[in-house]
């Protein structure tokens, strides 16, 4: 395999035969993993010639802690930078689109589609122009609004 590129490279004017050497041309072995040692709790448990590996605990990170939603009345299509500032950070935004012109409103929620699908949250719409933004450590339920919906001591007539 060595020959042949080096003969493919001289072919091309790219390198001289003197110039390349094998070591030059040769594959880099790839770094070997070492395992760690066994604790010496283990040492007077297990035979001499079994090791048993402790796995790995990693911290996990804390989640977010919910302390606002930012609620947000865009005029602009240029304002979605805010948007997606305070999604990104953790919050959840409500959009209010009632000001804005039908143009501009369809690409501000094409861009919070987007911006939700990337960061794996959810887009509910709340009204036809407002629009909740949920980051994913934040579960919005549904239930209450269905529960509250089938109760029959609500019908008046």
């Amino acid at each position: 395999m060595v020959n042949a590129l080096r003969k493919m490279t001289n072919y091309l004017g790219l390198t001289e035969d003197d110039l390349v050497s094998d070591a030059q041309l040769a594959p880099t072995p790839a770094p070997r993993r070492i395992m760690p040692k066994p604790s010496a709790e283990l040492a007077g448990t297990a035979s001499p010639r079994l090791s048993v590996a402790q796995p790995t605990l990693m911290a996990a990170e804390p989640a977010p802690v919910l302390d606002r939603i930012v609620t947000l009345h865009p005029r602009f299509y240029s304002e979605a930078r805010t948007i997606g500032e305070h999604f990104r950070s953790g919050s959840p935004v409500i959009m209010n689109l009632s000001d804005m012109e039908e143009s501009e409103r369809k690409r501000l929620v094409d861009f919070a589609s987007g911006l939700v699908f990337g960061h794996s949250g959810t887009i509910e719409r709340v009204t036809p122009k407002v629009f909740l933004l949920s980051p994913p450590n934040v579960m919005v339920s549904t239930e209450v609004k269905a529960a509250a919906a089938d109760a029959s001591f609500f019908n008046q007539s």
